[in-house]
């Protein structure tokens, strides 16, 4: 596990951060939250580059910081590659020679991809030749990260690294990024605001405001959660649901998920493709009779285990147990009322085909998904 406690405050009455979480050995830990809550000030102080008021941090038996002990790593001997919002490749050297200067300074005895896996897996072996003036935002990103990887880190921190980049360059990126996820098997910090982000790549969730940890855990269950006004408040609000490619057949592909299939007319990859989906709250209707001559493909059986306040007073969300897989709806308060809604009820869950969001990149396989 990944252990960090910091408490810092900048000045006498700045800002002040007190957080204290603990994050998967593997995988993407993303710490999402508004701008200004205390994210990318959390990774200065886990890579070394600021020094809290207390503090520790330690990746498994490593101690890389601990106040109370005075034991603080030297930033250059803590193992963190750290990929920012801007690329800061060398301007004067070529693609190849700032990969091979992180290659220099990887420990001689650590393990780790070696030149032409990493450019293989980022896709970069045209590049090489070329300087960073004549790469796109997004190939020099990917540079960037390749650099961070042959340095052999313990840990990738990533602030923010889409950032500066357009939705066309960011849509070419992730890709990249969660194959890095799935290959080199490293822990990884992943700082952003963007929920998109969130749910192509992020294992475990921190969700923070205003310098506090306000919830971490799974993405998928905190995603179900309506008591967390940073996921539920949001107009794009609902569940992520790891799904696999069944068939496609008649212009839809079906998308199997633990406790059901659903319906959609997206291309998301052939028979297999792992991946996951948000089911936006607000595209979800609810029926307390078997609908009949409906254009709507999906309609699910569910029982709705329970109904919370919907942020608006005029709406409320409904949870909805489709087999072992909760989904949230949006609704009225009035339909609540009208349709006499309550816990236990059998209901019908209805989707139309269109609505799936697939921004999303390819997932490996859960227990969850396996049992689809």
């Amino acid at each position: 596990m990944i252990g960090v406690a910091l408490r810092h405050r900048f000045g006498r009455v700045g800002f002040a951060l007190d957080v204290a979480f603990e994050a998967p050995a593997a995988g993407v830990t993303t710490l999402f939250g508004p701008s200004g809550c205390g994210k990318s000030t959390i990774l200065a102080a886990v890579a070394g580059l600021l020094r809290p008021d207390e503090g520790r941090v330690a990746i498994g038996d490593a101690v890389l910081l601990d106040t109370a002990r005075r034991v603080c790593v030297a930033p250059e001997r803590r193992r963190c590659g750290v990929v920012f919002q801007d690329a800061r490749l060398f301007p004067h050297l070529s693609v190849e020679t700032n990969l091979r200067y992180g290659l220099r300074r990887a420990p001689p005895d650590a393990a780790g991809p070696g030149f032409e896996e990493v450019v293989a897996l980022l896709g970069i072996g045209a590049l090489l030749a070329r300087r960073p003036a004549g790469l796109s935002g997004g190939e020099r990103q990917r540079v960037a990260l390749g650099r961070a990887l042959l340095a052999r880190p313990r840990l990738l921190l990533m602030d923010e690294p889409l950032a500066a980049l357009d939705a066309a360059r960011r849509a070419e990126v992730l890709p990249f990024l969660a194959r890095l996820r799935d290959v080199a098997g490293l822990p990884i910090l992943y700082v952003t605001h963007a929920l998109e982000e969130v749910d192509a790549l992020a294992d475990h969730l921190v969700l923070l405001e205003a310098g506090r940890v306000v919830a971490a855990g799974a993405v998928e269950a905190l995603s179900a959660r309506t008591d967390l006004p940073q996921l539920a408040g949001r107009r794009d609000a609902g569940v992520l649901l790891a799904c696999t490619v069944r068939r496609a057949a008649g212009g839809l592909t079906a998308l199997g998920f633990a406790g059901g299939e659903l319906l959609t007319t997206a291309r998301p990859g052939p028979e297999g493709t792992r991946l996951r989906v948000r089911l936006r709250a607000r595209d979800i209707a609810i029926a307390i009779e078997e609908p009949r001559g409906l254009s709507t493909q999906n309609i699910l059986p569910a029982t709705i285990a329970g109904i919370a306040a919907g942020g608006d007073p005029a709406e409320a969300f409904v949870r909805l147990a489709v087999g072992p897989t909760i989904l949230l709806a949006r609704i009225t308060q009035g339909s609540v009322e009208r349709l006499a809604l309550r816990p236990g009820l059998a209901v019908w869950a209805l989707i139309k085909a269109v609505t799936f969001d697939h921004r999303v990149a390819a997932w490996p396989k859960s227990g969850a998904e396996a049992g689809a």
